[in-house]
């Protein structure tokens, strides 16, 4: 495994504008801000997350406003409670994507975050809380827990959240590959393992953060 002074000169190589990309995605919140963020505000990234997934995002985008209202501001309370008549209002909510497993995810996922905001003082305190160093174990949280949370919908969700997290897309794997970290793209626990104990290594040596650790590690590919 290279220093990370080294897979960064291949990432600059590469990309001589690496330091601007790097500041483009300057997204990272202190854990106080991530546990201000009020619990409609985690269902609503939740829901973007899981609906992004496997679809075109700029549809999301476009539809973000429509989603907001149909849901009810994302009150993970009122959410929560649901009923079948509401699932099916849901799905046939043109201000929407009408895709029946998704919508029934996010009211499963209302629970999830009612549930965890009343054991934790709110959702936002629980993921503030959580040690960088232990990504895997707060995904298995948000996998068993939650409704399709799970892969990289979870690592963009807290991501896009503002937590400081690693993402493994395929140029990632490769790179942990190319480094003897793992053998093929990391997907089982133990792979998943090694790569959050690279990572931390990496940003140890580095003063670098997780994020930014697997943003240039996708770039030093090409």
């Amino acid at each position: 495994m290279k220093n990370f002074s080294e897979i960064e000169a291949m990432a600059r190589m590469h990309h001589p504008d690496l330091d601007a990309r790097l500041a483009a995605h300057g997204d990272l919140r202190t854990a106080q801000e991530i546990a201000d963020i009020p619990d409609d505000r985690w269902l609503s990234t939740m829901t973007r997350c899981v609906f992004q997934a496997g679809f075109v995002w700029k549809v999301i985008e476009a539809k973000w406003p429509g989603f907001e209202a149909a849901f009810d501001g994302f009150d993970p309370v009122k959410v929560s409670f649901y009923s079948d008549d509401d699932v099916a209002r849901l799905a046939s909510d043109e201000r929407i994507v009408r895709n029946g497993q998704k919508i029934l995810a996010t009211v499963h996922n209302a629970g999830f975050v009612a549930d965890v905001s009343q054991e934790h003082g709110g959702f936002g305190r629980f993921i503030a809380n959580w040690p960088a160093g232990d990504q895997p174990g707060l995904l298995e949280v948000l996998k068993k827990r939650g409704s399709r949370l799970s892969g990289m919908t979870a690592q963009y969700f807290l991501r896009f959240s503002g937590w400081d997290a690693w993402i493994l897309p395929r140029d990632v794997g490769a790179a942990l590959v190319r480094e003897g970290v793992v053998d093929k793209p990391p997907t089982s626990k133990a792979a998943i393992a090694k790569t959050q104990a690279a990572i931390t290594a990496w940003s140890e040596e580095s003063g670098r953060s997780q994020s930014e650790i697997s943003r240039i590690l996708a770039l030093s590919t090409g």
